[in-house]
């Protein structure tokens, strides 16, 4: 099991990234709880363009590495930038464009998931 502080501080370094560059809806799923989950939390997020998704996933990967010295094991999707995963072991971020976030609707597909919304004012 991971520690429970170095978790919360990659949440909100991954929140950090997102906001520095104006993600939206941003959610984050709390998947402890359920059985058989290959990761603790999701943490999810829409851009409104190819380029914002892409920003994104940069504006998380530096944030992350400034503040936790941690790179994402593996990273998906930045070929077209419709929906991009970060995989950083025990937190996946999903950042996706608005109709990829509603067709693939991570969020019921997680229904038993503990779910927190980040209200943010830009």
């Amino acid at each position: 099991m991971v520690d429970t502080q170095y978790t919360k501080d990659l949440l909100d370094s991954i929140v950090d990234g997102i906001t520095n560059v104006k993600g939206e809806e941003i959610t984050i799923l709390d998947l402890r709880e359920i059985e058989n989950a290959f990761c603790e939390y999701f943490v999810v997020c829409t851009g409104n363009s190819n380029t914002q998704v892409s920003s994104l996933s940069g504006s998380i990967e530096r944030t992350v590495k400034t503040e936790m010295g941690e790179r994402p094991f593996h990273i998906e999707g930045s070929q077209n930038n419709q929906w991009i995963l970060m995989d950083y072991s025990n937190v996946i971020v999903h950042i996706f464009q608005k109709e990829s976030r509603e067709y693939y609707d991570i969020e019921s597909l997680w229904g038993d998931a503990i779910e927190t919304r980040i209200e943010m004012e830009y």
